[in-house]
């Protein structure tokens, strides 16, 4: 059984506890001391046995305590492309008086972390998890584990699903010549004078161009020809647009317009985003290129 939410305390009907290997073993060893005390009649066998026996019983509430009361919640995953490694951030909060030793984050079988948690203290973990698919992806459900303090008895809980999710982009595609509209042209920004030496971005080379503006750079990559243009107050708007894109499949188009996106960006234009009944108008920066892409990765899927 597992536990949905945005955090959770574990309490005592989440909470297991069995002997360890080596636990089985003390126990068989103390079974067998007290048969020889018995055997024997000797009083000192018999205060060795009842002390170790003693030792055991406190070993299982440290153990269990260990656990008990810890706080777990989700922290933040930023975005990455499909094909990358989400890292889901989660934070153990221990509010009691007592310091929390050894308390392992387990995913399925594989131990992620293993980590000490002072008193009225927290600690961070990062867990990874592979980005499948563009979209929203669930944090991976974990578990809890310890063997503090003996290793005579281990304490696990349940598994616990966090009500948090990473946005997973669409996976770029190769670098692809932009297909702009007719009307996609430079633009001035308003206030601004035409003409200078800021780099405003590159458009296609056609014949009688200066050698001196070609990016020579992406010629050695084996990229179409462009020609690198400057001006003052000059910004390159452009449309990427789905209907651009006719004979790809669905997630083609979404990775090529990715790949648009972030040369877009990259380039400092301003550009906008038309999707089959959706419309990002012309921007730049950060939020616009996080925007454009968000579009991409829920595009066709269900909310």
């Amino acid at each position: 059984m597992s536990t949905a939410a945005a955090e959770v305390v574990l309490g005592r009907r989440q909470l297991f506890m069995l002997p360890t290997r080596f636990g089985m073993l003390f126990a068989l060893l103390l079974v067998v001391q007290l048969l020889a005390a018995i055997n024997y009649g000797n009083g000192l066998a018999y205060a060795l046995t009842f002390l170790l026996g003693s030792l055991a019983v406190v070993s299982m509430l440290y153990t269990h305590r260990n656990l008990f009361r810890l706080r777990l919640s989700a922290g933040t995953c930023a975005p990455v492309f499909a094909g990358d490694m989400a890292v889901f951030r989660m934070r153990l909060t221990n509010e009691s008086n007592t310091p929390r030793y050894g308390v392992a984050l387990l995913h399925g079988k594989k131990e992620i972390t293993r980590v000490d948690i002072p008193a009225h203290g927290f600690a961070d973990v990062d867990l990874p998890a592979p980005a499948l698919k563009r979209g929203w992806q669930q944090a991976p459900a974990v578990t809890l584990h310890t063997e503090f303090p003996l290793g005579l008895l281990y304490s696990w809980s349940r598994r616990v699903e966090f009500d948090h999710a990473c946005l997973i982009y669409p996976r770029p595609a190769a670098p692809t010549p932009l297909q702009a509209l007719p009307m996609d042209s430079p633009e001035a920004v308003s206030g601004m004078k035409v003409g200078g030496e800021d780099y405003v971005g590159t458009r296609e080379f056609q014949p009688g161009d200066s050698p001196r503006h070609v990016d020579w750079k992406a010629v050695a990559r084996g990229e179409s020809w462009q020609v690198k243009q400057f001006g003052a107050g000059l910004q390159l708007t452009v449309w990427l647009d789905w209907d651009t894109l006719a004979g790809l499949d669905t997630e083609m188009r979404l990775s090529v317009l990715t790949r648009w996106v972030l040369e877009a960006q990259q380039q400092g234009m301003l550009y906008g985003l038309r999707l089959p009944q959706q419309t990002v108008h012309p921007s730049s920066g950060e939020p616009h290129q996080h925007e454009c892409l968000k579009r991409l990765a829920l595009f066709g899927l269900k909310p």
